[in-house]
């Protein structure tokens, strides 16, 4: 497995990951908190946004990163 195959698995990852946590989010607020009517993992709904938030922008990064690298042909 070569490191350019690696880098595209990774970023396939990413991309997938991103579009399941930015459908995660809700526009009324609810968010992660709605499915199960409360989220068991976080202590409240407000912290259950922040990290959703936090996971989306890491992901967001890490997606666009690995676009530039690849499109670039630096691996």
């Amino acid at each position: 497995m070569t490191t350019a195959s690696i880098v595209q698995i990774l970023w396939v990852a990413s991309a997938i990951g991103l579009i399941i946590f930015i459908l995660l989010h809700s526009p009324k607020g609810d968010g992660i908190a709605a499915i199960g009517g409360q989220a068991q993992l976080f202590t409240s709904p407000k912290s259950a946004e922040v990290t959703l938030n936090r996971i989306t922008w890491t992901l967001t990064l890490v997606f666009i990163s690995l676009t530039l690298v690849l499109s670039a042909g630096w691996v």
